[in-house]
Formats: C-alpha cells, structure tokens, sequence
C-alpha cells in the first residue's frame, strides 16, 4: 500500500483494485467492502499519513474477508429485456421468497438494460423493504455501500459490484419476525397501513417544495407514542416534505439516541443505538440518491423511514435517563483548553483512556462553540479511529456522523451529529492497537528498502572516486 502511494499511484485507482479484489474473491459483499468503502468516502479530509491507514486498513480487512473464500460465481441477465417496472416488481418478489439466483439475475438485467443508479436505488431499496429494519439494519447499510463504492470506482463496474449485495439481502432476517416489533403494539402492521397512503399523502403535498421542519420532526420521531411519530411523519409529507427530507430527520433523531445514551446502560446497549444511526444514514443517502422524480413510483421505497422510526422508537430507554449534550443553552466550557491544537491533544488524550465518553463529547463540543475547523476536529476523529484496532461499526459510525454532518453544517445540528460520534468511539476506545504497529512495519521497512538502496549508491561512488 505505501508502495503503491510512493510511485503516485492515486488514491481512486487503489479503492478500484481492492474493491473489485473483494468482489471478484468472495461470494457476496463483505464487513470488508463496507469498511473500505466507508473510509474512501472520507479520504478528501484526511492528511497523507492518515490516508495511508484509512486504505491500509480498508485493504486489510477485505483481504481477510476472502481469506479461505471461494471465488463469486459469476451469473447471467435474462435473455428479455421487461419493462423497468415489471423488473422491479420482479425483484421483490424474488427476495420475498428467498431466490438469491432469480433475484440476481433480475438485478443484472435491470444493469445491462441500462438502469440509471436512481432507478436502481429505486429498485433495490423497495425488495430490501420488503423486510423491516433487515438484519438490525445491516442488509441496507451494504446495498447504500455498494452505490457509494460504484461511485467512487465507476460505474462502469456495477454488474461486477452490484448484485454481491443480493446474497444477504434475499436471506436477511426482517424484525416482522421480532415479538417486540409485535407486541404490545403491531408495529409492522402500522408501518403497512402507513405505506398504502403514501402516494396520496405526497400528492397532496406536492405543491410545497420548501419544507425546512427536519429538526422539529427529529423531535416528533423521538416520542414515545408509535401512532404519533408515523402521524408527524404523515404531516410534514402533506406540509411539502420530500423523501430525503425524511431520511435526514431520521438520521439526526437517531444520531440524538446516541448523544444522549445513558451511561447506566449496559456497554452492548451501544450498537443498538449505532444500528438505528447507521440504518437511518442509508436510508437517507438512498432516499437522496433516488430523488424526487417520479414520486409516485418510490413510495416503497419510503417504508424504510418508517421501519427506521419504529426501530428508533423501540430504542427510546437508552435515553433513560438522557445524558446531557454539552454546549447546549449557551455553555461555554470555560474549564477546557480554547485553541484547536490543545483541544484535539485533550480528545486524544481522552481516548487514549476508557471510561471518558463525557469528556470526549464535551471536548468536541467545545472545540466547535468556540467556532473552529470542523474539518480539523473530524481529521482528529479519523485519526482516532485509525489508530485503533476499531470493529466495524467504529468505521460506520465515523462515515455516518460524517456525512449527516455535512448534511446539517457547523450547526448546532451538525454539533450534536460530532457528539454522537465522539461518545461512541470514546466507549469503544482504547484497543490494543496492533494493526497500526504492523502498519508502522510495513511502512517503516519500505522507507528502510529506499535507504538502504541509497547508502549502497553511495558507497558504490565512493569507492569508484577511491580508485
């Protein structure tokens, strides 16, 4: 990897490599591809060093995905060519029953027909609905990866890359299943109730295209009343609000769960929270990615902000009690350092240390009511992140708080986004750190290799003026 850095090999092109490595060496998308992904998307905000950990670490984790592996089988689109919404129809129905080969299949024609990535979404994003929060939220997280993958390696590729995400989609488990998602209220029931007035409820709001409500309705999602959060969900689309309007309130309400996690909680309490967080960022990156064009076509695919809200809902005794957001109502945290440099080594510092969640979350809270670099406080977050021998959902949880945040902008929005991310890392830190020790080999023997060709050069000249 720093081989490949040092002869200026772009960043992009080796995202492309190990991206289509993972695709072509494992038989369905992996943790691996996701992890890659994930930190590709925040490459642009990373300092060259950084950089090389964030594909270093991306690479890493795919090759172990294929360790031991058989290859994909590589599968065919249908000899026909259908109309886009009978493929579409097809590809529910095909997950509905669990027939990853059929399943696949439709999904490459709908490619090789020349499917836009919007129509694609589209039709992706409606199958995978088809089961509630699937897999705890999992299954949509990688189908949002892979769109982000192809856009960052072409797509031109998306045939290779695009139905590796079938296999988990077809046999993913779907909350319907859960007796919390049943009882004492039939929250699945409410959800497809919900979902036959969808296109009614756009409608009538068509006419109003300058709806700005997605705090106020974060709020709404955070209730503890089932009915009323789909009620409030139903009036901001009457008021003019657009699919991705929701899935951006989705993700702050639920990135809201994090920051206030209670410290009374069980430490496993912590991904329940980062699941909804991650689900609801998919569901907004898919929502945005498929648009507002022909609204009437993507209402399925606007059940997963209902899934989202009642997995947010279930998730509300975490906020029990709430711990407090730092910053709020004008606090000013006199008693932490002022200037970035000091305020980024205290952050450090404190993951460097367990138990300092509150800490971590007043650090960065400070360090942005004083009006700095938010660019330099994620830089430090990712640099946190990557030092640190982080599971999976510490990647997911960077990129995500990452992109709502660039969502909302250095506002007191975005501030709660960062709050989030810094408290989850801080419980999950510090590890062992023994990737960034074998990092530091790899690296350090590399640069070793270039001097030690330099000093033979020059012992070469010396002996050559020598006689």
């Amino acid at each position: 990897m720093h081989g490949q850095l040092a002869a200026g090999v772009p960043q992009a092109e080796i995202v492309r490599e190990v991206a289509l490595f993972g695709a072509q060496n494992r038989d369905g998308w992996g943790v691996g591809l996701t992890i890659l992904t994930a930190l590709a998307n925040i490459l642009p905000v990373l300092p060259e060093e950084e950089a090389y950990l964030a594909l270093f670490h991306g690479a890493r984790r795919v090759a172990a995905d294929c360790d031991g592996e058989a290859p994909r089988r590589e599968r065919a689109p249908l000899g026909s060519r259908p109309d886009p919404a009978a493929l579409k129809r097809w590809l529910r129905r095909w997950t509905n029953v669990r027939h990853r080969e059929a399943a696949e299949r439709t999904l490459l024609t709908a490619i090789a027909a020349g499917f836009s990535p919007a129509e694609l979404a589209d039709a992706l994003f409606a199958a995978e609905t088809e089961r509630a929060f699937a897999d705890t939220g999992h299954s949509l997280d990688f189908i949002n990866k892979a769109f982000e993958c192809l856009d960052l390696v072409g797509w031109q590729h998306a045939a290779a890359l695009l139905p590796t995400v079938v296999g988990q989609m077809v046999a993913a488990r779907g909350a319907e299943e859960s007796t919390a998602w049943r009882q004492p209220v039939d929250l699945v029931a409410l959800c497809e109730e919900s979902t036959s007035e969808l296109a009614d409820l756009f409608a009538a709001g068509r006419g109003s295209r300058d709806w700005s409500g997605h705090a106020a309705l974060a709020q709404e999602l955070l209730g503890d009343d089932p009915a009323r959060i789909v009620d409030a969900l139903k009036e901001a689309i009457r008021a003019g609000a657009a699919p991705a309007d929701l899935g951006q309130s989705l993700a702050y309400a639920a990135a809201l769960r994090v920051a206030r996690f209670g410290n009374a909680n069980e430490h496993a309490d912590w991904e329940t929270a980062h699941h909804v967080f991650t689900y609801a960022n998919a569901v907004h990156q898919m929502l945005t990615r498929i648009g507002t064009a022909n609204i009437d076509t993507h209402v399925t695919a606007v059940r997963g902000v209902l899934h989202g809200a009642m997995a947010l809902y279930l998730a509300r005794y975490l906020n029990v009690p709430p711990a407090r957001i730092p910053g709020d109502g004008g606090e000013q945290l006199d008693d932490l350092p002022a200037d970035p440099e000091t305020i980024g080594a205290a952050l450090l510092d404190a993951f460097d240390r367990q138990r300092q969640v509150d800490l971590a979350a007043r650090l960065v809270a400070r360090h942005l009511t004083l009006g700095h670099s938010p660019q330099a406080l994620i830089a430090t977050l990712a640099h946190a992140v990557l030092r640190e021998d982080a599971g999976f959902h510490a990647y997911q949880m960077l990129e995500a708080g990452v992109r709502q945040f660039g969502a909302w902008g250095d506002t007191d929005e975005g501030r709660h986004i960062l709050i989030a991310v810094a408290r989850y890392l801080a419980a999950h830190s510090p590890t062992e750190r023994a990737s960034l020790q074998t990092a530091d080999i790899a690296r350090r023997l590399m640069r070793g290799g270039e001097l030690h060709e330099e000093a033979v050069g020059s012992a070469a000249r010396r002996q050559s003026k020598s006689a």
